[in-house]
């Protein structure tokens, strides 16, 4: 089995021109990170790659059909005795006006990437994996 076989789900950190798209999550109980600003992404679906994953939810919830050539970093987290992948892609800042945003979630917004790390409710796990791809050579290509 491949590095890429066994995996649980994936997100996406967009970058529309110099900002993220982040959602807010629904404010249901019981649902974790209730009303948090959360990255595009979401569950596997049958046999998908993580990328194919990350590509889909991402059009889903944003409408967006972000091109694998738009991915930039990639790296495989283990959590929970889960494997999670984590994307970050690039697009102009003309895409913004393409969003349609769909049922899951309150809304979206975009944020400069410090508003997110510095958010008090934003989703813990992703803050670090965006610190991580920050941290490293913005040059260096999936």
């Amino acid at each position: 089995m491949g590095q890429e076989d066994a995996f649980d789900g994936a997100k996406l950190a967009l970058f529309i021109g110099a900002k993220l798209v982040v959602i807010l999550r629904d404010d249901i109980p019981g649902l974790p990170f209730a009303g948090y600003w959360d990255l595009p992404g979401g569950g596997r679906e049958g046999a998908e790659t993580p990328l194919g994953c990350a590509l889909r939810e991402c059009r889903e919830e944003l409408g967006l059909q972000v091109p694998e050539t738009a991915v930039i970093w990639r790296q495989a987290f283990h959590e929970d005795r889960q494997v999670k992948w984590f994307f970050v892609a690039e697009q102009p800042a003309a895409v913004a006006g393409d969003i349609v945003f769909g049922d899951e979630g309150q809304r979206w917004t975009l944020m400069t990437p410090e508003e997110f790390l510095a958010h008090p409710k934003a989703v813990p796990a992703f803050q670090a994996r965006l610190r991580l791809f920050l941290g490293r050579n913005r040059s260096e290509k999936a």
